[in-house]
């Protein structure tokens, strides 16, 4: 696909995957998933899944509880110690190598980067994205199990990377020099649909670069020289959000495939639009965060339902 050498690639293709699909080093974490049929992902888990996989479902254990007043986003970043406990209880230590995969068919592609990044900022290394999601794997031959892995427990200490994360005052604040990305769909970042969230549009000064224009049409991931020259940083720091702070996790996984990892200057504002909004306007104010419309700078048009 053109990407950098695979030893600094947060990617796997589907044959190294079958190469290491016995490897006892290796865990798999099956992240499908979709926001309209939140059991669906896991169905298709039980279904089929790579052999040995265990699924991590995206608001159960890949996200925190969500606030009443909606502040924190639609799907808030987890507890550190209890992310670090669940991924203990499924078999995943510090010392293991973590391949994250989804189902890029329909829009999917980008559950399997939320796990990616989250296991980057619980300072683990060791952490891959299937290139091509369970389609890729399954037209390389790779066969499907339907047994329920019972992991052995292991330890997993987070080292939490520090300045990874932006919140809406940050944002706000940021240094003119700062590139604000946007990752929804062009439709919502101009505000002319909302499907989800309260109020439509996005954080004055945000460009927009789709996530989904990170993945060809095969749902496999475009390469690094791609991707640095389709989100066009340079050497700016960055900000990255979407709807919920999931879709976001993509642009970020291709800043990585590009050979730009997250850190300080590439940092994810987590709660995302849905924390830049929340309230209803009516009975709940919500913060009053100002809204702009249009002016996008869209890649491709498409629905989005972006989290």
């Amino acid at each position: 696909m053109g990407g950098p050498d695979l030893a600094a690639s947060p990617l796997w293709s589907a044959a190294r995957t079958l190469a290491h699909r016995s490897d006892p080093g290796v865990v798999s974490l099956d992240c499908r998933f979709q926001l309209m049929q939140p059991l669906a992902g896991e169905e298709a888990y039980r279904s089929g899944h790579l052999p040995g996989a265990v699924y991590a479902h995206l608001e159960r254990d890949l996200s925190g509880p969500k606030q009443p007043t909606g502040a924190g986003g639609r799907h808030p970043l987890p507890d550190p110690e209890t992310l670090a406990a669940w991924l203990g209880r499924v078999g995943i230590g510090n010392e293991r190598t973590v391949l994250c995969y989804d189902d890029p068919t329909g829009g999917h592609g980008f559950y399997a980067a939320r796990a990616w990044w989250l296991l980057r900022w619980l300072g683990h290394e060791q952490v891959y994205v299937l290139d091509g999601g369970l389609p890729a794997y399954i037209q390389a031959g790779g066969e499907l199990s339907r047994e329920i892995p019972a992991p052995v427990p292991a330890v997993f200490i987070p080292l939490v990377q520090p300045g990874w994360v932006a919140s809406a005052e940050e944002v706000q604040a940021r240094s003119p020099e700062t590139v604000l990305i946007d990752s929804r769909a062009a439709a919502r970042y101009r505000g002319e649909v909302e499907p989800i969230d309260p109020r439509a549009g996005h954080i004055p000064g945000a460009v927009n670069r789709d996530w989904a224009a990170a993945q060809d049409e095969t749902g496999h991931w475009r390469g690094g020289p791609e991707q640095a020259a389709r989100l066009g940083l340079n050497d700016s720091p960055a900000v990255l959000y979407c709807g919920s702070g999931v879709s976001a996790s993509a642009n970020l996984l291709a800043l990585a495939v590009s050979g730009r990892q997250p850190g300080p200057d590439t940092r994810l504002y987590a709660g995302s639009w849905s924390d830049w909004v929340h309230g209803d306007g009516v009975s709940d104010p919500g913060p009053g965060r100002p809204v702009q419309t249009g002016e996008a700078a869209g890649e491709q048009e498409r629905p989005g339902l972006d989290l």
